[in-house]
């Protein structure tokens, strides 16, 4: 069995968006992480503003008004916040 392995510049967030059903994260080497907004109940119940009100950190996004923190190899990794 072996492991994946992701350098960390690779895990750079760069922008967010959202569609009706999906969050995007758009990273520093130009690929898109999109995932169901569903696995999300804070972003999916937030207004738009709340969730336009972000904070990128070196491997993740914050979103300060509602306490959610992603990482991107979370994201990557298909795991859903707890």
């Amino acid at each position: 069995m072996s492991t994946l392995e992701i350098e960390d510049t690779a895990l750079r967030p760069r922008a967010v968006s959202f569609s009706p059903r999906d969050l995007v994260v758009e990273l520093e080497d130009g690929r898109s992480i999109s995932t169901p907004l569903n696995w999300y109940p804070k972003l999916l119940l937030a207004s738009q503003e709340a969730r336009m009100n972000y904070e990128i950190s070196p491997l993740g996004v914050h979103w300060p008004e509602l306490d959610e923190d992603l990482s991107v190899a979370g994201m990557l990794a298909g795991r859903r916040p707890e």
